[in-house]
């Protein structure tokens, strides 16, 4: 089976939907910077009419508040006509001892609530109820285990209590598909192995500056799971055309590794006349397991520059002197 196969046997609705850049929103929930709710609705819409239908989100993303941004920027769209993503593992309970601002996690929100992490059937149930209220939808098309990893290992806590329970919610038609979000490629290779999701979220680990070598992708095409290709610019490294002395790596400052490779694949990128964006953002759709690249846009400006750069045409001479210089180990 070839992870083009596992798109055919999903819903149209999804595989319409993958064609195009898919539309995360982490920063719907105030992550790193305060944005603006009408800023989140006017992106919505610009994404919307440059074609983009498939959303993604997260009760962690804001305490609630991605959702219920978004689910309001979606309320005038008709349902039949986008995918929309969220994600489980983490539920919402009251703060027994809030500090004023969740500041500590990421996000510039009141700590009213705080996570409690729940990877059983029952955390499952709950999490998809809560957030339906949030987004005020009666169904989502796909679920996420999110971060099983983090802080501390809840693989067998997913395989025995969330998986199961994401079969049940697939099975009975309550969901299109499921999967598994993360950054650890190794944590999802373990998912791979062990159960069977449609999809996994990888998160800046099939980027043009890093491959995973744990043969994740290779795991996906195989079994025809479809991949996600998130964080694609690496939390800014690879958002400019020349990366900044400041530029950040994982949510801190670039290591003087990415900040040097960069600062080379971008050289490379000029003489071919590509941008460091341009080719980062292209660079997961060449690999045959993604179905779909995602890109979180906080504004019009971002939405208009990334279906800009997601449409370019990147001469394979570009990715041919990347791999000649040993700066691209593509797995394809």
């Amino acid at each position: 089976m070839t992870a083009s196969s596992v798109i055919h046997r999903l819903p149209d609705k999804l595989h319409t939907a993958f064609s195009k850049l898919g539309f995360g929103t982490a920063q719907f929930g105030n992550m790193g910077k305060k944005v603006a709710e009408e800023d989140c609705l006017d992106a919505v819409e610009a994404a919307w009419n440059g074609g983009l239908r498939f959303f993604d989100t997260a009760p962690h993303y804001g305490l609630g508040l991605s959702e219920e941004r978004l689910g309001r920027a979606l309320r005038v769209r008709p349902r039949k006509d986008y995918v929309i993503s969220t994600k489980v593992g983490r539920l919402l309970s009251d703060n027994p001892t809030p500090q004023g601002s969740d500041r500590d996690n990421g996000f510039l929100v009141p700590d009213k609530l705080t996570r409690v992490r729940d990877y059983t059937a029952e955390g499952v149930q709950r999490s998809l109820e809560e957030s339906l209220s949030r987004l005020k939808l009666d169904a989502v098309d796909i679920l996420w285990i999110h971060d099983p990893e983090e802080p501390t290992d809840r693989f067998d806590e997913a395989i025995s209590g969330a998986v199961p329970m994401l079969n049940r919610l697939r099975d009975e038609g309550v969901i299109s598909a499921w999967g598994i979000g993360s950054k650890d490629a190794n944590m999802l290779r373990r998912f791979v192995d062990h159960s069977d999701p449609d999809l996994i979220m990888l998160a800046g680990r099939y980027t043009l500056l890093e491959q995973e070598q744990v043969g994740l992708m290779s795991a996906c095409q195989a079994k025809g799971i479809g991949v996600i290709a998130v964080g694609v610019f690496n939390s800014g490294l690879l958002a400019r055309e020349e990366p900044p002395v400041d530029a950040w790596y994982e949510y801190g400052p670039a290591p003087k590794w990415a900040l040097d490779r960069a600062r080379l694949m971008a050289e490379v990128a000029r003489q071919h006349g590509v941008s460091l964006p341009e080719a980062a953002l292209n660079f997961p759709k060449r690999h045959p397991a993604v179905v779909n690249v995602m890109a979180g846009m906080r504004s019009v400006a971002q939405v208009e520059k990334n279906l800009a750069l997601v449409s370019s045409e990147i001469p394979e001479a570009f990715w041919n002197d990347l791999r000649a210089q040993g700066l691209l180990k593509e797995e394809v």
